[in-house]
């Protein structure tokens, strides 16, 4: 399913033709095309390898395209990183802290690096999390390091939240905490965030657009809500296409039947045999069609 966002240079993120490949010949992107609006919340799910972390740091302007081009803002992060940067609030999957510097210290830093800095709305946010500005990095628990990153990145008052799997390790509460100091950003502020993560729950909870990686490729780009009216599930061999039907993929589902991905055409009824698709079905049967060997919809990269 292609991303139908309008790519006009009102977009937030934007990526034309991008692929990026490395040494020996490994393509890491291929061919990806988005259009980010301005103040949503969008997930960004792929297996490991699919480009997650490449596609992010092409928006940083950690990584040069081989082809194509990205843009922030309508900035070209290669050819204008400080401009870019601007615009940009980069939280990486390990917090970047110094053991040995309190939180308040770090404020300072960020303050001292970024001009504009708004060290008072950072301190807010910790204060709300009852995280202490005099403890040491090194004493605070993985949830909190996370939240301290997260805090620096809002101070920066940047249109765009770049959130590079920062819920990895982290414990269900201290996810869900993170998650609403992001939801609470983009309602107030009208921020745009990007966050990689593996856990359905949390896209759920904080997101309201989807992109799904795999290989190297765009296997889906869209909303949540148009994404799940789209599809529908096949229960084994049940009716997996038809007129304005197509199957997608075929996975195993909990229980072990064989559950089918059905994308529907625009206005098309789906068949009665069929169910309502849930978000990680959605997933699940996208990612599928992405492995080695899976024939892939036209149309939908």
């Amino acid at each position: 399913m292609t991303d139908t966002t309008d790519t006009s240079a009102s977009a937030a993120l934007t990526a034309n033709g991008l692929a990026k490949r490395y040494r020996r010949g490994v393509w890491a992107l291929r061919d990806v095309d988005l259009a980010i609006p301005p103040g949503s919340v969008t997930a960004l799910v792929g297996p490991n390898g699919a480009g997650k972390s490449t596609l992010i740091k092409a928006w940083v302007g950690f990584e040069r395209p081989t082809t194509g081009r990205v843009a922030v803002a309508g900035v070209d992060p290669w050819r204008d990183r400080s401009g870019a940067l601007r615009h940009v609030g980069y939280v990486p999957q390990a917090a970047s802290l110094y053991r040995e510097l309190t939180v308040d210290d770090h404020l300072a830093l960020a303050a001292s690096l970024r001009r504009g800095f708004d060290r008072a709305h950072a301190r807010e946010r910790l204060e709300e999390l009852g995280i202490p500005l005099e403890a040491r990095a090194d004493e605070l628990s993985g949830g909190q390091q996370a939240q301290v990153g997260l805090a620096i990145a809002l101070g920066t008052r940047a249109d765009v939240l770049l959130l590079d799997e920062p819920l990895a390790s982290l414990d269900p509460l201290a996810r869900r905490e993170f998650l609403h100091v992001v939801t609470d950003a983009v309602r107030t502020h009208g921020t745009t965030a990007i966050l990689a993560s593996h856990i359905m729950t949390d896209v759920e909870q904080a997101c309201d657009r989807l992109i799904v990686l795999g290989g190297g490729r765009k296997l889906l780009g869209d909303s949540i809500a148009t994404a799940l009216a789209a599809h529908r599930i096949a229960v084994d061999g049940g009716a997996a296409s038809g007129p304005g039907a197509e199957a997608v993929a075929t996975f195993a589902g909990q229980a072990g039947e064989r559950l089918t991905l059905v994308r529907l055409a625009d206005g098309t009824v789906a068949d009665a045999s069929l169910r309502a698709a849930s978000l990680e079905e959605v997933v699940l049967g996208y990612l599928a069609s992405g492995r080695p060997g899976s024939a892939r919809l036209a149309g939908a990269a």
